[in-house]
């Protein structure tokens, strides 16, 4: 079985910053892909930032250059500084894994349970 802890959110002001965590545990032979979705009341859920095993990041438009994605790949963990916060940013934030449990195994994704980012203005 495969595990994601995530950690980080919590309520912030306008303009500040966070940093979200999340560490894949149990299973794994190896972790492919991983990245952060979000999704605030009354919206589907949306990818925010990906990154591949070997470093390649992707950022939604909205996030560009305020939102960094980074990856620990010895600690198989995956980090997502925010800067610049908005109102509009608050929502719940999903950490998303695409992990090889062994190497005759078919990879699958797996999911964290959410960390609830709250941005007052």
């Amino acid at each position: 079985q495969v595990q994601l802890v995530e950690s980080g959110g919590g309520l912030v002001q306008a303009g500040g910053s966070l940093r979200l965590s999340c560490a894949a545990s149990g299973k794994i032979f190896s972790v492919n892909a991983m990245g952060w979705y979000r999704q605030a009341p009354g919206k589907q859920r949306e990818l925010v930032a990906v990154i591949s095993s070997g470093g390649i990041t992707n950022y939604a438009d909205s996030v560009k250059g305020r939102f960094t994605i980074s990856r620990d790949n010895a600690k198989n963990t995956v980090y997502m500084q925010i800067n610049s916060l908005k109102p509009e940013d608050t929502a719940v934030y999903y950490c998303n894994a695409n992990v090889l449990p062994t190497w005759y195994s078919r990879a699958d994704d797996y999911w964290g349970q959410g960390t609830q980012v709250t941005v007052s203005s």
